[in-house]
């Protein structure tokens, strides 16, 4: 409602402008007014100005974004080894961004007003500047051709796991659906059994294969645990369209394609309990709910139930726009010391998925039993009906 009307107010104020428009038309009838299409000194310098008046514009706005959302980036926050390479990098672009902008939009608007159109002057016309060129051209090559060479760098140590680190390393699998994720563990053969969509039935959702040796033990679960300080090697499927998961914290962000496993790692830094108390972490929570205790007193008021207080969590996204509830498929991160992380091992481990199958068939079979035993029961009273009849003639 309040969308429809703010549009309604911007149709009523275009068509008012309109109307003031026309009759400032009808003021001008039987007055000199110069109506040429070419612009005169007056115009030229008022255009002038103007392009002064944008660039101050463009700057105050630049500064208002720094105040009040530069806080939002993530830029010191990470939690995974490689992220403050990542940060590095962003830190750096960030900054010859901004400083590249700042001086040729300066330039542009200072020189649109410096050469503006002056009568009787003409403007100096040359075909080209081989100097100029090569400066314009040779200047942004180098600094890209150094970003990108520094971005290279970066994904390769990020993306490289030598044998040592990959024999140690935690193979976890990140199934991603429509709208969900589901986290499968190797279990104690420290192997992720085979999968494929065509064995998914019934709570075998993944596709597990069931047949296969290593499957035996691999269970699953709808909270992702990991270890701090152990390189986890994440394998990523999807089941029906193109997903990205993304860890913001992390600074790691992977595809998940249909029909293929996609690859990513790193190596958790901080603990959940670690990254809570961080300062800057105790700050940010702290305006959360100050914001959602304002929200909560309007829905006391209305009768409504208040807002729970938000906790930090480490969180898993979807990073592409996959379907109506995009917006809320994610799933629980928990870092764990190795000590926490090899009880919850211990407690989820029996948790597999063969087991799981087992009981499904089981119960399944323990629903149709009393159905059958009904069904036997009436055909043998029928019989002995029948009998009996039989007899009596």
């Amino acid at each position: 409602m309040t969308t429809l009307l703010v549009l309604i107010v911007v149709v009523l104020l275009a068509v008012a402008l309109w109307q003031l428009t026309k009759i400032f038309d009808l003021t001008q009838v039987g007055k000199n007014v110069n109506n040429t299409q070419v612009a005169n000194d007056n115009d030229n310098n008022i255009n002038g100005y103007l392009m002064f008046a944008f660039l101050c514009f463009i700057y105050l706005t630049t500064i208002w974004c720094l105040v009040y959302y530069g806080h939002f980036p993530l830029i010191g926050d990470s939690a995974s080894a490689h992220g403050p390479e990542i940060d590095n990098l962003m830190v750096i672009s960030m900054v010859l961004i901004f400083v590249v902008q700042t001086i040729t939009q300066a330039l542009l608007h200072y020189f649109a007003f410096k050469y503006r159109g002056r009568e009787g002057q003409t403007a100096l016309y040359f075909s080209d500047s081989n100097r100029l060129e090569f400066i314009w051209s040779i200047i942004p090559a180098i600094v890209l051709a150094v970003l990108i060479l520094y971005g290279l760098y970066a994904w390769t140590n990020i993306m490289f796991v030598d044998e040592k680190e990959h024999k140690d390393a935690i193979v976890i699998e990140l199934y991603a659906q429509q709208f969900k994720w589901e986290a499968r563990y190797s279990g104690a053969d420290d192997v992720l059994g085979k999968a494929n969509v065509r064995y998914i039935e019934g709570v075998n959702n993944l596709g597990v294969d069931l047949s296969d040796p290593n499957a035996q033990d691999d269970f699953t679960s709808s909270e992702l645990h990991i270890p701090k300080g152990t390189r986890i090697i994440f394998k990523m499927r999807s089941q029906d369209v193109l997903h990205s998961a993304y860890m913001p914290h992390f600074r790691a962000q992977m595809n998940c394609v249909p029909g293929m496993v996609t690859n990513f790692s790193f190596i958790p830094t901080l603990t959940t309990a670690e990254m809570r108390e961080k300062p800057a972490m105790v700050e940010k929570v702290a305006n959360i709910n100050d914001i959602r205790a304002k929200k909560s007193q309007a829905l006391i008021a209305k009768g409504e139930p208040a807002l729970e207080p938000y906790t930090f969590d480490y969180l898993l996204l979807c990073n592409k726009i996959c379907g109506a509830s995009h917006y809320n498929m994610q799933m629980k991160v928990v870092v764990d010391t190795p000590e926490e992380y090899a009880a919850w091992l211990k407690e989820n481990a029996p948790k597999t998925i063969v087991q799981a199958v087992k009981n499904a068939a089981a119960e399944a079979k323990a629903a149709e039993t009393p159905a059958q035993m009904k069904d036997t029961s009436s055909t043998k009273s029928k019989d002995t009906t029948v009998v009996a009849q039989a007899e009596v003639k």
